[in-house]
């Protein structure tokens, strides 16, 4: 009951999610190294698939290198724990104009053991878990943006006819 008072509530204010049945027509560059590679897949995936270089607007992700910090260590001076963290930054263009840009960055902790296997799987994890957070605050930013250009455009577009 108190989902559909809530809806009710939200309706009648006029609320709008931004990307409701809304063509999001970017095009992300390549990326480069594995990382990158991930991280664009990442991306496409976020804005209902890849797009040609044609697209409305195009995204430019600069991916860093990842950055391991030792965060816990033991007596011997071994690591027992690890921070990876990943940063990029990001270009949003349409028309050759462009219309945002911002740095983003994400981390993750991960427990190092001895074992190399487990070690690598660890910290793989840790890695791709940082691309889909990063990927998560670079794609919100980015589809805020295009919606706040579209929506000053919108209002541009109706002031000109309206004269």
């Amino acid at each position: 009951m108190r989902k559909y008072i809530i809806l009710l509530f939200l309706a009648a204010c006029g609320f709008q999610p931004m990307y409701t049945e809304q063509d999001t027509d970017i095009y992300v560059a390549p990326i480069s190294g594995i990382n990158g590679i991930d991280l664009r897949n990442s991306l496409n995936a976020k804005f209902g698939g890849a797009r040609d270089a044609n697209a409305k607007y195009t995204l430019v992700v600069t991916l860093k290198n990842p950055v391991t910090t030792y965060k816990a260590l033991e007596t011997t001076g071994d690591a027992t724990w690890q921070e990876i963290s990943l940063s990029a930054t990001y270009k949003l263009m349409t028309n050759g104009k462009q219309i945002a840009s911002g740095n983003e960055r994400a981390s993750e902790s991960y427990a190092f053991v001895r074992y190399l296997v487990a070690a690598n799987a660890s910290y793989n994890n840790a890695v791709q878990n940082t691309i889909q957070v990063l990927s998560e605050k670079i794609g919100a930013r980015v589809i805020a943006e295009t919606y706040r250009y579209e929506q000053k455009n919108n209002k541009t577009d109706t002031k000109s006819t309206d004269k």
